[in-house]
C-alpha cells in the first residue's frame, strides 16, 4: 500500500498538525487518502459514528481528508489513568487499566494482530495512508517491542520524513542524534526532513538547510513557519497552555488544569477569540476572581477531586460559586456534584463541591456516543440546536428542575439561576457558534465590554484548507508525491 510515514525528533514537534495538513493536501488532489497511528496515547479521544473511541488527532486527520473516522485509522488507544498505568483500548472498546511493563508483556502479540487487521481493512478502502509515528523512533530502551515508529513503516513498507521542532531549540543536535541512533536499516527509511515551527527570516536559515542536507545527505522537505490561531486540535497535554488576549480589556477565563486533564480540546473555541484571555489553574492562590470557571473533563475524577482538595481549590471553588459563572464539563460536573458514589454499591462516598444539588454514581460500562439535541428551554438560553459527544464512566442525577440541553432520549446536564452555573456530559459543547456566542456575550455584559458578533466560527473545512494552503506554501510537495507514489511493496 501506498503512504508516507511521518515520525519526529521528540514529542509535540507537530507530527499530527503534519500529518493533518498532508490528509487535506492529497484528499485536494483527489487521493483515496486516510490517517493511520497504529498506538496513540492521549487523554484526548474521538468517538466515531458506532460510538467507538479513537485519538482525538485520527479524528481531525480523517476530517481533513474528508473521511469518516473509524477505529482502524487508530487501533490502539493508551489512556493514562496515572502515573503508571494506562486504559488499553483496542480496536475502540476498552480492556481495563495496566501498567507499562503489564501492557508490553501481555497485550505485545494482541496489539500487533489488531494493527494487521487495521492496514488490512484500510487497504481496502483507500489508496495512501498519511502515517504518524510517536515520540521519538529511538527511544532505546522500548524499541524491542514497539508498535508505532519504525515497527510500522517496516510492515507497511512506507518512507519516513522526519520533523523537528526548531522553536524549541536544538534543532540541529536533535535530527543528528535521532539519525545517528537508528540502525541502518531503519536510517535508509527516512528520505526527508521537515524543520517545523520558524520564526523570523526564512533567508537566515538558508545556511542551516544546507549544512543539514550536507551532513546527513537528506533533503530539506521544507521550513515550516510557526502559524499562530491555526485552531487544529492538538493531540495530548503538551499541546495545552494559556492564551492571553491582545487587548486591554478582556475576559479573564480560568481552566482548572487537573492532573489528569483530559479532552481539552472542549476549551480550543473560546480560546480563538479575540477579547478572550484562557488562563490555567493549579493551586488556589492562581483562582483569583475570573469572569468565569471552567472545570474541564478528567481521566480519573476521584484522583482529580483529590488533587484539587489537596490544593485547596474545592473551598475556593464553592466560595466562588456563590456569584461567578462555572461551567462543569464531564469530569468536572461529576466533581461538582453533592457526592460522587465509587460504585454502585458504595453507601457512604465522597464529598464532592456540592455546586449542583446532585449525586454521580461510578459504573464499570463507559458511556462513548455521539449526540445531538438543543439548548433546553427551562435552560435560561436561547434554544438553538447542540451537538457533541459523551464519553464518561458516571451517572449523574437528581431533581433537576432546569436541565441544560434536550435530547431525543430525555434531558441532561443543568442549569442554575438562568444559566450562570452550569454542568453537562457534553463534550464539544463550545465548539456550538451559537451558543458559545450567547454565552461569551453574557459575560461580556457582566464586565461591562461591548457585544461581539460570532467571531471565530468552528469551520473545520476552512481551518484544514488553511493548514494546507500554508504547508503547500512551504514543503516540497513533488518530492513527496515521488516518495509516496515509489512507496509499498
Amino acid at each position: 500500500m501506498r503512504g508516507v510515514m511521518v515520525q519526529g525528533t521528540a514529542s509535540n514537534v507537530g507530527k499530527s498538525w503534519i500529518a493533518t495538513g498532508l490528509c487535506r493536501l492529497l484528499a485536494n488532489r483527489g487521493v483515496r487518502v486516510a490517517p493511520f497511528k497504529s498506538q496513540n496515547m492521549s487523554n484526548n479521544s474521538y468517538v466515531t459514528v458506532d460510538g467507538k473511541e479513537i485519538g482525538r488527532a485520527q479524528g481531525v486527520q480523517a476530517e481533513a481528508a474528508r473521511v469518516e473516522p473509524t477505529v482502524d485509522m487508530n487501533p490502539i488507544l493508551l489512556k493514562p489513568t496515572s502515573d503508571q498505568r494506562s486504559e488499553v483500548i483496542i480496536h475502540g472498546t476498552s480492556n481495563k487499566a495496566w501498567s507499562g511493563s503489564a501492557y508490553r508483556t501481555m497485550w505485545y502479540d494482541h496489539g500487533k494482530q489488531a494493527i494487521q487487521q487495521s492496514i488490512q481493512c484500510l487497504e481496502m478502502a483507500y489508496d495512501t495512508l498519511v502515517i504518524e509515528g510517536a515520540g521519538s523512533p529511538v527511544e532505546v530502551n522500548l524499541n524491542d517491542r514497539e508498535l508505532v515508529n519504525m515497527s510500522i513503516a517496516d510492515l507497511i513498507d512506507v518512507p519516513v520524513i522526519l520533523v523537528a521542532d526548531i522553536d524549541r531549540g536544538g534543532v540541529f543536535a536533535s535530527i543528528i542524534g535521532t539519525l545517528a541512533l537508528l540502525p541502518e536499516s531503519h536510517l535508509k527509511r527516512v528520505k526527508g526532513m521537515i524543520i517545523n515551527k520558524f520564526r523570523g527570516e526564512r533567508s537566515l536559515f538558508e545556511n542551516g538547510v544546507e549544512w543539514l542536507e550536507n551532513y546527513t545527505g537528506l533533503p530539506v522537505l521544507g521550513v515550516i513557519p510557526h502559524l499562530e490561531d491555526h485552531g487544529i486540535e492538538g493531540e495530548d497535554s503538551l499541546t495545552v497552555q494559556a492564551s492571553p488576549s491582545k487587548r486591554e480589556q478582556f475576559l479573564d477565563i480560568a481552566v482548572i488544569h487537573w492532573p489528569y486533564l483530559s479532552n481539552e480540546t472542549d476549551i480550543s473555541p473560546i480560546a480563538l477569540e479575540a477579547d478572550v484571555s484562557i488562563r490555567y489553574v493549579r493551586s488556589v492562590d492562581q483562582l483569583g476572581t475570573p469572569d468565569a470557571l471552567i472545570l474541564p473533563g478528567t481521566r480519573s475524577t476521584l484522583d482529580d477531586f483529590t488533587a484539587c482538595a489537596e490544593m485547596g481549590l474545592t473551598e475556593a471553588i464553592r466560595d466562588y460559586a456563590e456569584n461567578g459563572v462555572i461551567v462543569g464539563i464531564c469530569g468536572g460536573y461529576q466533581i461538582l456534584s453533592e457526592v460522587m458514589y465509587h460504585n454502585e454499591s458504595d453507601c457512604e462516598g465522597t464529598k464532592g463541591i456540592g455546586v449542583f444539588p446532585l449525586t454521580t454514581t461510578f459504573v464499570q460500562n463507559k458511556q462513548t456516543i455521539r449526540v445531538q439535541g438543543h439548548i433546553h428551554d427551562a435552560s435560561g438560553y436561547a434554544p438553538v440546536v447542540m451537538s457533541g459527544y459523551e464519553i464518561h464512566l458516571g451517572r449523574t442525577v437528581g431533581s433537576i428542575t432546569h436541565p441544560f440541553l434536550q435530547f431525543d432520549d430525555g434531558p441532561e446536564g443543568i442549569s442554575l439561576d438562568q444559566g450562570r452555573l452550569i454542568g453537562t456530559y457534553l463534550h464539544d459543547c463550545f465548539h456550538n457558534d451559537e451558543w458559545r456566542t450567547e454565552w461569551l456575550n453574557r459575560l461580556r455584559r457582566r464586565a461591562g465590554l461591548p457585544e461581539h458578533s460570532m467571531a471565530y466560527p468552528v469551520n473545520r473545512e476552512n481551518r484544514y484548507d488553511n493548514l494546507a494552503n500554508h504547508l503547500e506554501a512551504n514543503l516540497d510537495m513533488e518530492k513527496i508525491l515521488e516518495m509516496i507514489e515509489e512507496s509499498g511493496p
